[in-house]
């Protein structure tokens, strides 16, 4: 099973009624990585659940998760700056 099957799987389970595709999931899983190498790794899965929910109020899942991804890089580089 891809990570899209299953995302897709995901979604008839909780009927979400909005498809979900190859793009979609590689969003997500670069957020994830960009929370769990800037952040925290725990931070993966809060971020994008975070994410989740402002898509749901509305924003747009591209510049949402492109401005969480900047705030997590930004993250990571002041934190490289204090040592």
């Amino acid at each position: 099973m891809t990570l899209v099957e299953w995302a897709q799987q995901v979604c008839a389970e909780l009927e979400l009624s909005d498809e979900i595709g190859k793009s979609d999931v590689d969003r997500i899983l670069d957020l994830a990585k960009d929370a769990a190498h800037s952040v925290a790794r725990p931070a993966a899965p809060l971020t994008t659940y975070l994410l989740g929910i402002a898509v749901g109020r509305g924003a747009d899942p591209a510049e949402a998760a492109a401005a969480v991804a900047a705030l997590a890089r930004e993250h990571a580089s002041g934190a490289a700056d204090d040592s």
